[in-house]
């Protein structure tokens, strides 16, 4: 192979390596190698060429960059998982919803405001409903402004005083119509029996700010910035995935004790 070639090996390797920099004109030299005006233009010639010719070897570029960035993506979130502790994957009693003592846990982070959350609200339901061993348990994250605050603060008083109508509340308060905000959660906290005067000093308790900046806490280390989101083992799942994808995570765990087997 000429050294023209082969510096066009080069090229191409460094090419592939960074294709965020394939729009920039290919004029880079490898390290401690130098050539001329002449053979730069032969190399540029033999990779626009080659790339022409064989235009399938970006595409397996491209799938194998995903692939290694998926795989990073894991391995950062099992870290950050298992850097979360314990608290991730807990509720006060009488607050999981399907068995609460079921082999596999799925944490949602969702906001009372999140159209998608409101539409997910089936999936959960279908979940533990076709499930009898999925524990299914809430983290509230109102990222949606201040009414989102103040029907997450409700229903957290809620939450401490009638934990097992805990579930209840959360899909009347959630399948509602219009704005999530204090004075709707109060009505439905009212429909189950719970007053504003019960709810008033519970909802500035220690415990309730507490809960609140404990989901906001997990919410940054896990890099969830989005409702819902979901947590199954060891796997960040973002957005509205549907029942499919959760119950087939959920039967990886089973399986491999993984969420990707």
């Amino acid at each position: 192979m000429t050294k023209i070639k082969l510096l066009a090996a080069a090229a191409l390797a460094i090419a592939f390596a960074a294709p965020a920099s394939a729009q920039q004109t290919m004029t880079a030299k490898p390290a401690q190698t130098s050539f001329d005006e002449t053979e730069s233009r032969a190399i540029e010639e033999i990779v626009h060429d080659y790339l022409v010719t064989n235009p399938e070897v970006l595409l397996e570029v491209m799938d194998a960059l995903e692939t290694k960035r998926s795989a990073q993506q894991l391995a950062s979130q099992k870290k950050a998982i298992t850097d979360t502790g314990p608290a991730l994957f807990e509720t006060p009693e009488g607050t999981a919803l399907g068995n609460p003592d079921g082999d596999v846990t799925v944490v949602e982070f969702f906001d009372y405001n999140c159209s998608f959350c409101k539409r997910a609200m089936a999936d959960m339901d279908a979940l533990v409903e076709n499930d009898p061993n999925v524990r299914f348990i809430l983290k509230e994250i109102p990222v949606l402004g201040p009414q989102s605050l103040e029907a997450a603060t409700v229903s957290l008083a809620f939450r401490e005083l009638a934990p097992e109508k805990y579930a209840a509340f959360h899909r009347d308060l959630l399948a509602g119509r219009g704005v999530a905000d204090e004075a709707k959660a109060l009505t439905v906290a009212e429909g189950f029996g719970i007053s504003e005067e019960q709810l008033r000093p519970v909802m500035e308790s220690p415990a309730v700010k507490a809960a609140l900046q404990e989901a906001d806490q997990l919410a940054q280390g896990l890099a969830i910035n989005g409702t819902p989101s979901y947590v199954i083992a060891d796997k960040v799942l973002p957005g509205a995935v549907g029942l499919a994808d959760l119950a087939a995570t959920v039967a990886n765990v089973r399986k491999c004790g993984s969420a990707n087997c």
